[in-house]
């Protein structure tokens, strides 16, 4: 089976991804040493790096640890069911949300899976507005969701101004 090229091109979203947010996380561990030191200020008070182990899902969902190989088994199925996806898409918009999507949910399940939790690091909780600690994975699925509702908003619009020029 040949994979389109536009396919490859979520696939290459997602190691990038997937790249960027390991190292980040390693640099955070090792470079940092921020699981010892807890918090970095950065930029007074609007972003810190924070050590946060997350071990459930958002707003403190499974906090205790206990799903963590349930969690990863889902989004290694859910990344599976991206990667399909990206074999028939066929818009640049589409490919670059499911690559981010894709990308940020391999990237916490190998945190998951190495330590037990998904390492957190990047803090605007000083801002009064976002109060989450999150990391590049979490960025990139944030980010991806995002495209992929444009994606469907714009690609909607396309469909019905192609019925209406084909009814004039």
């Amino acid at each position: 089976m040949k994979i389109p090229r536009i396919a490859l091109a979520a696939y290459g979203f997602a190691l990038l991804i997937i790249v960027i947010d390991q190292l980040t996380k390693a640099w955070v561990i090792s470079g940092l040493d921020l699981r010892e030191v807890g918090r970095v200020v950065v930029w007074p008070p609007v972003f810190n790096f924070t050590w946060v182990e997350n071990r459930g899902v958002s707003f403190g969902l499974f906090g205790d640890g206990s799903a963590r190989w349930m969690l990863s088994a889902f989004s290694i199925v859910v990344a599976g069911i991206l990667g399909w996806w990206a074999l028939k898409a066929d818009r640049r918009l589409l490919v670059s949300a499911i690559g981010l999507i894709m990308g940020g949910a391999i990237g916490n399940v190998v945190d998951r899976i190495r330590f037990g939790f998904v390492v957190d690091f990047l803090d605007f909780s000083g801002t009064g507005v976002f109060p989450w600690v999150f990391n590049v994975a979490d960025s990139a699925i944030t980010v991806g969701v995002v495209l992929l509702i444009l994606d469907s908003i714009l690609s909607e619009r396309a469909a019905k101004v192609g019925v209406a020029a084909e009814k004039s």
